[in-house]
């Protein structure tokens, strides 16, 4: 754990430094940007949507059913916008993942590497391509556990712990790959992934309890929707800092733990 523990107190100096700072800027705004023009023209129509497909259904007389027992019956009035901005979080990850490891990460990895592994090899063993691939295939598994657990928003201990858990798995399983990719061979980036598997997923379930912050804003009820624009801005850029904080220290903990592996006699077998 002492390792976990080092990687943080590191990262959390250099999320200081001005550069990293800075970082988010980029990111921040052309996410800004493209989630901009698409609230603008795709929102009232996927709450229009929400409505008339309520209606058809008969669902606002089941969610007061469901609702009005635990005391939430006023949250029906508001559950189509509600659940709209829902559905659009996970796209917001996504975009501000994606923008964080093409935009971010090599930044992020050239002041990791360059300041503290000087003289690690770099045998560059991923690739900007399987960066977005794995990005792509972890956020479809993603989101699908996330509309399944959507339910769950009702019973709030139930939801953040569920949605805890998939943070955390959703940043293990991309920011681990990008943190190796220069200077790990393909080899060494699945003998890391293997040998340290535990202290990975649990650098990744420590910075989703940061992710849970944006999350936050998006539980106000009817003040969320009358200050989408705001919230969704902030939660951007709340995503990003998570996002940015997050490559830090898993950069810190690959990086070192390459260096000791390399230092070690290769293993015949990881499996």
């Amino acid at each position: 754990m002492r390792p976990v523990l080092v990687a943080f107190g590191r990262a959390m100096l250099s999320q200081l430094h001005v550069r990293m700072l800075l970082l988010t800027v980029l990111p921040f705004l052309v996410s800004l940007a493209i989630w901009g023009a698409i609230l603008y023209v795709g929102l009232q129509p996927l709450i229009d949507w929400g409505y008339a497909w309520f209606v058809a259904h008969d669902a606002f007389r089941l969610a007061d059913s469901v609702l009005a027992p635990i005391g939430a019956g006023f949250a029906t009035k508001v559950i189509v916008p509600l659940l709209a901005m829902w559905v659009l979080l996970p796209l917001m990850i996504l975009t501000a993942l994606v923008f964080i490891g093409v935009l971010a990460m090599p930044i992020i990895i050239r002041h990791v590497g360059g300041r503290h592994f000087p003289q690690l090899e770099k045998r560059r063993g991923g690739s900007i391509g399987g960066s977005l691939w794995l990005s792509l295939s972890s956020f479809v598994v993603f989101a699908l556990l996330w509309l399944l657990t959507l339910p769950l928003s009702a019973l709030p201990p139930l939801g953040f712990v569920a949605h805890l858990l998939l943070w955390g798995w959703l940043t293990y399983r991309v920011l681990a790959y990008d943190a190796l990719a220069d200077h790990a061979d393909k080899e060494e980036w699945r003998a890391i992934r293997h040998l340290h598997r535990w202290p990975l997923l649990a650098i990744g379930t420590a910075t989703a309890f940061l992710g849970a912050a944006p999350t936050l804003l998006w539980l106000g009820g009817v003040l969320s929707m009358l200050l989408l624009p705001l919230f969704a801005a902030l939660s951007i850029w709340l995503y990003v800092l998570v996002f940015i904080f997050s490559g830090l220290w898993f950069e810190y903990y690959c990086l070192e733990a390459l260096a000791r592996y390399r230092m070690q006699p290769p293993m015949q077998d990881i499996n």
